[in-house]
């Protein structure tokens, strides 16, 4: 046992002593106060009884005990706290999260029938567009505003097209329906869009469906010779 320990054992006997003194002259008034040799021995007893040597290693032990009860309340402080905190923070994007993507059914749906519409107006015939009939021209112009007016009310809720045409392939956001063989151009760049995307925020609402290249160099290499050629054009 240190020097500073046994200080603090001898002024908690002091200490102990004055508050059982005050305890028992509170629990019984009539009574005379216990002095401190009283609460020493009271000490004294209360050691034996738990096995120790001397008051001041029961003592010793019991502040050790206690500062051993303060460490563990405050990990636990500190757990709950950073568990507040995950909370908190796994509920703010949760709350983002359904804000943003709510109606990614809804705007899925709806691209369906934009899909529909403009099926409907590719399948006028380019010489029934420049013939006569004003009637079908009205009927084109109203299809075609529709479309226009539905796409950008998915826009507005965070709906965007991509067309990926020259871009590397994102298996994320593409969808590969044919392979294009061409050694001019890096390998798994994006050389026909048979069908625009769609995205909604940084999720894909419904890839693209592309044809990509075959036969070229990869992707790394193909950078690498680009950077060389800028390189050399500063030079």
């Amino acid at each position: 046992m240190t020097d500073n320990t046994e200080h603090q054992a001898k002024d908690a006997v002091n200490e102990a002593g004055q508050d059982i003194a005050e305890e028992t002259a509170a629990e019984a008034p009539e009574t005379e106060e216990m002095s401190a040799e009283e609460a020493e021995m009271e000490i004294a007893e209360q050691a034996a009884k738990s096995g120790f040597s001397s008051p001041a290693a029961f003592l010793a032990a019991e502040i050790e005990r206690v500062e051993q009860e303060k460490s563990d309340l405050n990990d636990q402080f500190l757990r709950a706290h950073a568990e507040m905190e995950n909370l908190r923070r796994r509920t703010q994007k949760d709350v983002a999260d359904a804000r943003e993507y709510s109606i990614a059914g809804f705007a899925r749906e709806m691209l369906q029938v934009a899909d529909n519409l403009r099926r409907a107006i590719d399948a006028v015939p380019e010489e029934a567009r420049e013939g006569g009939d004003a009637g079908l021209k009205t009927l084109l112009e109203g299809v075609e505003m529709t479309e226009r007016s539905m796409m950008q009310g998915l826009e507005k809720h965070g709906v965007k097209r991509i067309s990926p045409l020259n871009e590397r392939f994102d298996p994320n956001f593409h969808q590969a329906m044919f392979e294009v063989p061409n050694t001019d151009v890096p390998n798994n760049t994006v050389l026909n869009v048979v069908q625009e995307g769609f995205v909604i925020g940084n999720r894909c609402l419904r890839p693209a469906m592309v044809g990509v290249s075959k036969g070229g160099p990869k992707q790394a290499a193909a950078k690498a010779d680009e950077a060389a050629e800028t390189n050399g054009q500063e030079e």
